[in-house]
């Protein structure tokens, strides 16, 4: 082509800045009106209350508002996001009915000035709007058990984000460091690099609807059971607001999770639960070694490893010294070491608790539900993908809790919100086939059956407190047993059960152990643990349990007890395992997808300013008395404009438009 030839494109520069709106920006808007026509911003609110100095004319809502774009925008950092949304700061803040939007600097003094009372009055508000809408229209789903009962499963687990810390000279001559990750994070079970430290995140899901619940934070490891007892609180919340029984929730624990206390918080929120044991104490009990010895009841193959197990079905087992009873299987494989299990002679072991009933699970049943963990760990990888909760937007222990909190808010109405936009049905999946036909009878069924425990035995008498280690330290007779089987010591702190083990004289030990971050703070450390103050171990108790006589017999034998939960083996079940749910993430990632490729156009009607008129003010504002909680959050509010803002999406049906409330251009 010669150069006289007219050109196919003319391309042409202009010196005038028109920035592009951003992607996230369409989605940000339908999420503000979704939001402002729940009243979930006026719940915010009036509920969310905090004053300080240094925060100018801004309240809660306007720092929220800003964390709630962030969320959505999928911005790596705070600086990318502020960078891209400061052309549209107007009109962003705008869509929340607020006028100014808030300096990083401002946004950072607001959440390191954050405070407990603060943090909870958002999670409740959030716990709310979950539970006023818990799902789509056919209810929240369920698992259904070979006797056709209906159970919600939620996934309670915990997550963990480390901090890496620059190793720094220390000495006499030079000052202590100031690490900025001191009041947010500290040493966990991930330290394995130098100055490295972690946080802990809790979160609780419904497995059905993909939906979160709750968010826990702690620095370290945090404090697993107390925030068990939180999530065990909104469990029961969530089946009382859908007209069930809390005994038709079932509770999916990871391995953390695995010892007698915990059962104990379980049987207390009446509860069903399936998890990992770590007490493998038991595995010396008589009765398991004789159960151990017979074949096994069934056997489970998992679909991806390919690893085959052999399943025992114990029945009710006493796993807490006070005798609080728990469904245990044992599940052993052959191999020479496992990161999972205890292995034993080349047999590696796994145990299970679970409060399922027999005649609803089977022994496959309770492994396949807990080894097919259905969407937690995929969900949880989704998250780190689209939204990184776990990022850190703040370094204070309050301030990322309030950033994580509304991470899960937002995730949730994009569930709701894709929903909506593509409605999808329930998926029934068959979890496990039907049994037909009774099992086989086991041969230790056929010619020797075993004498399960009763639920008397064993009892033991009051335990024997061990000695101090070292004279003037403190012993066992000076923590307190308390009645939900912890303990507690002279400074307030509790000590939970961390193992039992039976010794070979028939007594029972039992040990209980203190979290390390109420150690390194304690007064009477020294004192207490007798090391002197550069120990690094949390403080820890044994008692020993002696049983108590056994009843004689007239005829010299034992009864056979046959628990309701552990029907015999050869009792036959007929309905299959459903599993009913809805699809994970191709709703939500369509919905992400559809708004980001297209258009969204933002036109800002151009208004001359009224003429300055001087205001009137009164004697309180002049005096600058304090303004009640209505004065402070109408300073930064929008007033009403002649022509407001116009925000136009493009490729949203007229039905989903009327559907939100939309007008439809």
């Amino acid at each position: 082509m010669s150069t006289s030839d007219p050109p196919f494109v003319n391309i042409q520069t202009s010196a005038e800045p028109l920035p592009s709106v951003p992607a996230w920006f369409g989605e940000v808007a339908l999420v503000a009106h979704t939001m402002t026509r729940l009243g979930l911003l006026s719940n915010i609110s009036e509920q969310v209350r905090f004053a300080r100095k240094r925060f100018g004319t801004y309240e809660v809502i306007d720092f929220v508002v800003v964390l709630i774009g962030y969320a959505l925008s999928g911005e790596r950092t705070l600086a990318a996001y502020y960078e891209r949304v400061s052309p549209f700061a107007t009109e962003f803040m705008a869509l929340f009915g607020r006028s100014g939007f808030p300096h990083r600097s401002s946004l950072s003094r607001f959440l390191s000035a954050l405070d407990e009372a603060s943090v909870e009055a958002l999670r409740t508000v959030f716990l709310h709007d979950a539970l006023a809408r818990p799902g789509p229209a056919e209810g929240g789903g369920g698992l259904w058990d070979r006797q056709g009962n209906r159970w919600i499963v939620f996934d309670l687990d915990g997550t963990r984000q480390a901090a890496r810390q620059r190793a720094l000279p220390q000495g006499p001559d030079l000052p202590p460091p100031q690490r900025r990750l001191l009041a947010v994070c500290a040493p966990g079970y991930m330290g394995q690099k130098r100055g490295e430290v972690v946080r802990t995140r809790t979160t609780l899901l419904q497995a059905h609807t993909h939906r979160w619940l709750a968010s826990f934070g702690g620095a370290g490891n945090g404090d697993y059971r107390g925030e068990l007892l939180r999530g065990l609180e909104v469990i029961v919340a969530y089946q009382t607001a859908l007209g069930l029984q809390p005994a038709q929730a079932l509770v999916r624990l990871d391995g953390l999770y695995g010892n007698g206390a915990i059962v104990v918080d379980l049987i207390a929120a009446a509860v069903g639960w399936v998890m990992r044991g770590k007490d493998y104490g038991l595995l010396d009990l008589p009765y398991v070694k004789e159960r151990l010895a017979l074949p096994a009841d069934e056997q489970f193959t998992h679909p991806e490893s390919r690893l085959c197990r052999d399943l025992f079905d114990c029945g009710q087992l006493p796993v807490t010294a006070e005798g609080h009873r728990s469904r245990v299987i044992v599940a052993t494989h052959q191999g020479a070491t496992s990161s999972v299990g205890v292995t034993r002679d080349g047999t590696v072991y796994e145990l299970f608790f679970t409060g399922l009933p027999a005649l609803g699970f089977t022994a496959a049943d309770v492994a396949k539900l807990y080894l097919h963990r259905g969407s937690f760990e995929t969900e949880l990888a989704d998250e780190d993908l689209e939204q990184d909760s776990d990022r850190w937007c703040s370094f204070t222990r309050h301030g990322q809790e309030i950033w994580q909190i509304l991470s899960q808010w937002m995730w949730n109405l994009r569930q709701e919100l894709s929903q909506q936009w593509q409605p999808t049905q329930m998926r029934l999946t068959v979890f496990a086939e039907a049994q037909t036909e009774a099992s086989p009878p086991s041969a230790h069924v056929a010619s020797a059956p075993i004498s399960e425990p009763s639920p008397e035995a064993p009892a033991f008498g009051p335990p024997q407190w061990a000695r101090p280690a070292r004279v003037g330290s403190l012993g066992g007779e000076y923590f307190v047993l308390q009645p939900n089987g912890t303990l507690r010591c002279p400074q307030g702190a509790t000590l939970y059960q961390q193992e039992r083990r039976p010794e070979r004289d028939g007594t029972l030990r039992v040990l209980y152990s203190a979290r390390i971050a109420d150690c390194r703070a304690c007064p009477i450390r020294t004192q207490c643990q007798g090391h002197g103050a550069s120990t690094k171990k949390p403080r820890r108790v044994s008692a020993v349990l002696h049983p108590l006589p056994q009843p004689a017999y007239e005829d010299g034998s034992r009864t056979e007890v046959m628990h309701e939960d552990h029907p015999p083996p050869c009792q036959p079940v007929c309905h299959p395992l459903l599993w009913g749910d809805w699809p994970r993430c191709q709703p939500r990632r369509a919905w992400i997808q559809w708004l980001r490729r297209h258009l969204v156009t933002v036109n800002v009607p151009s208004v001359s300013p009224p003429p300055s008129t001087p205001s009137l003010i009164s004697r309180a504002e002049r005096a600058h008395w304090r303004l009640n909680w209505l004065q402070r959050f109408a300073r930064n509010a929008r007033r009403s404009p002649t022509s407001p803002v116009e925000i136009t999406i493009y490729g949203l049906s007229t039905e989903f438009a009327q559907e939100l409330g939309l007008r439809v251009a």
